[in-house]
């Protein structure tokens, strides 16, 4: 069997020169190397010798559309970010290097050969012919027609305590769940009544060990403040629990306009990161390539940045040849991609490059949306992050938002989340009904600004 392009330890001297010359060694494809190769030559993960450096991920398989966008969104989670990356593909076969580092140090251990399984699920089948362009993206996006991981609703009754949803949030992530929807009830004698519609990444919640396992977990962890566990297939009320109820026009407008609502900018501390997000910028180059269009990108490091951007060319379906994605250099990152249309063309067309610019713009400088509005006597947070045409939405977000109200240390009245429709896009709602205090009076603008802050920064990674 030829030998396979892998990486023995990070390349710091000598990694291809993607302006220079935007080519990668490819593995010999014999028709033995197409007809399957071994699935630990597939995704190749070294753990550093020294903590404080990355780890290196390869990826060297059959290529898909929007295979970097799959990669990049379980990076982000499994709570990874991305240092730097170079990738690159001749429409056939694709080779990826991932430099990762904990989205926060020390925060926990990544179960790496977990992460490996999950990559391996989403590269391509070996079995296939190689078919890129013209290829019809449907199904699991390789080619095949396939009902996504089931879901399954899990019921908490639990004592009410500051931080709980997010404790029982944590717990679900480092086994390995995503949270789809999430319906949060504090009832007047002190309980509260969680219900989370989850899949499993692991993809074992149908059978009963992986049921039972998963609920005394919850139990032990949770200790004596759980009342009541229970874990079953979600039944036909999760389709009625996709769209949120109706938001007051007025809440709309200020969620998804593009410009930054006032009152999150009328904070010191917040403006001058706003004043840094408005330096990004987008070039478009087509003459130093001459099939293909060269995208120059600097913007300010932030969580899930290249999945951003990955997202949004799998949404505009233009298709990324050759790419890297630089270390930070005092706080910002350099990106070049060299890209083309679905069609195998250049991109020249300037109404067309002015629509991708924007979009692209848009998704550096305002990915969230955040801000706090009066529901009747009440104050309600309300995040919103726009959802991949695929229909999937954006990982860790409950985990992030829960995390900040925690250290802020408050309280949690009702949750929900739900998807939205406005400005011609999908959007994953998240509302938050926020329990007043003494020592956080949110009628207070000052600690409302405060609050938009941090749910800002730790989404943000900042």
């Amino acid at each position: 069997m030829p030998k396979l392009l892998t990486i023995s330890k990070p390349r710091r001297r000598g990694s291809p020169n993607i302006l220079s010359s935007p080519t990668l060694t490819w593995p010999a494809l014999t028709k033995k190397t197409a007809m399957g190769i071994p699935s630990e030559d597939v995704v190749l993960i070294q753990l550093p010798k020294d903590p404080s450096e990355p780890t290196v991920v390869t990826v060297n398989c059959p290529d898909k559309p929007g295979l970097g966008c799959d990669l990049c969104r379980t990076l982000l989670e499994f709570g990874l970010s991305i240092t730097r990356a170079d990738f690159s593909t001749d429409g056939r076969w694709c080779y990826i290097v991932f430099w990762l580092v904990p989205n926060v140090p020390n925060s926990c251990k990544i179960d790496w050969e977990s992460l490996k399984n999950r990559l391996l699920s989403m590269c391509p089948s070996f079995l296939v012919p190689f078919v890129y362009f013209g290829y019809q993206q449907g199904g699991d996006g390789n080619g095949s027609s396939t009902h996504s991981s089931s879901v399954y609703l899990l019921k908490l009754c639990c004592l009410d305590r500051k931080g709980l949803l997010h404790d029982v949030t944590r717990i679900l992530s480092d086994l390995e769940f995503s949270i789809q929807r999430v319906k949060v009830m504090t009832t007047p004698d002190g309980r509260v009544m969680d219900l989370f519609y989850i899949t499993d990444g692991m993809e074992l919640l149908h059978t009963q060990k992986r049921r039972d396992d998963t609920k005394e977990h919850l139990i032990a962890v949770l200790g004596s403040y759980c009342i009541s566990c229970e874990l079953q297939l979600a039944g036909p009320e999760y389709e009625s629990l996709k769209a949120l109820p109706s938001l007051p026009p007025a809440v709309e407008e200020e969620l998804f306009t593009y410009e930054l609502a006032s009152k999150e900018a009328s904070s010191k501390e917040l403006k001058s990161d706003l004043m840094t997000l408005k330096k990004a910028s987008v070039t478009v180059d087509n003459w130093l390539s001459p099939a293909l269009t060269l995208l120059q990108i600097q913007c300010v490091d932030q969580k899930g940045l290249f999945y951003d951007i990955l997202r949004t060319s799998k949404d505009f379906d233009f298709q990324i040849a050759h790419g890297r994605f630089s270390s930070s250099v005092k706080g910002y990152r350099n990106l070049d991609l060299f890209i083309r249309e679905a069609n195998g063309k250049k991109i020249v067309d300037p109404k067309h490059q002015n629509v991708l610019c924007s979009r692209l713009k848009e998704e550096m400088l305002h990915p969230f949306r955040v801000i706090i509005v009066n529901r009747g006597p009440d104050t309600e947070l309300l995040v919103a992050n726009p959802v991949e045409s695929s229909g999937k939405g954006r990982p860790r977000v409950f985990y992030d938002v829960t995390l900040a109200l925690k250290m802020l240390g408050i309280c949690i009245f009702s949750a929900e989340i739900g998807r939205h429709s406005a400005s011609d896009r999908q959007w994953e709602v998240y509302r938050f009904l926020l329990d007043d205090s003494h020592e956080f009076p949110l009628t207070s603008n000052g600690a409302r600004n405060q609050l938009v802050d941090r749910v800002r920064r730790i989404l943000m990674g900042w």
